[in-house]
């Protein structure tokens, strides 16, 4: 069955990612050293920045974090390892695997980098609930995209993290707007109806990306 062949490599990405601590050390890092340098410029003007600078510079943080994170999901792997899998299950499940993993993996960062934001930087939200429910949209916007853009990265070859950021950015701006968006009525207390459209496009291309992604990637895999 696909679902227990996901549930499988799910298991098995969590495994790996628990035995490999130093990426995930080096990720959490990361975050809160970013979070701390933008607390140190921002304290030395005097106080907290306002709120469309305290938006952009979230989502740019958790951006830079994303690719980070996504970026070693297929490029760690042998292509020796590759074709044991491709012996085991199918290519659906694993795609469908490792965005599963990566968007679990950026709902975590995301949430802990916002924690460690609103400490050292205020929490102008005042609409909690929307701003949460966005970022579980943008986590899962970026792992459906990078996730895509990992595969074909590694199946190129060469310089993955280049040919990544070539891909994913062109990508990753149309949403990162819409996300950054609706973060600000989140932060603005605007109603949320104002806000409809821009969720419900976020859903779509997610779901466009994650369909596109379900069935071209059994031929990047046999490539």
């Amino acid at each position: 069955m696909l679902l227990r062949e996901i549930y499988a490599l799910l298991a098995k990405d969590f495994r790996l990612e628990w035995r490999q601590r130093a990426a995930l050390g080096g990720l959490v890092l990361y975050v809160g050293s970013t979070v701390f340098v933008c607390f140190l410029s921002f304290s030395l003007r005097g106080g907290q920045p306002p709120a469309p600078a305290w938006n952009a510079l979230f989502w740019v943080i958790l951006l830079f974090a994303a690719v980070n994170a996504v970026a070693k999901g297929f490029m760690q792997e042998s292509p020796g390892q590759r074709l044991y899998y491709y012996t085991l299950v199918r290519p659906q499940a694993i795609i469908l695997a490792k965005m599963l993993y990566n968007a679990l993996l950026l709902l975590g960062v995301g949430l802990l980098g916002l924690f460690l934001y609103t400490t050292f930087l205020g929490n102008p939200i005042q609409d909690l609930s929307l701003f949460l429910a966005n970022l579980v949209l943008g986590a899962l916007g970026f792992a459906t995209t990078l996730t895509l853009v990992s595969g074909i990265a590694a199946k190129a070859g060469g310089n993955g993290a280049t040919l990544m950021a070539v891909l994913g950015f062109p990508v990753m701006i149309p949403m990162l707007l819409l996300l950054i968006k609706v973060s600000k009525n989140a932060l603005d207390g605007l109603d949320r109806g104002l806000s409809q459209q821009s969720i419900i496009t976020l859903l779509a291309l997610n779901v466009i990306v994650a369909g596109t992604s379900y069935l071209l990637y059994p031929f990047l895999w046999r490539g």
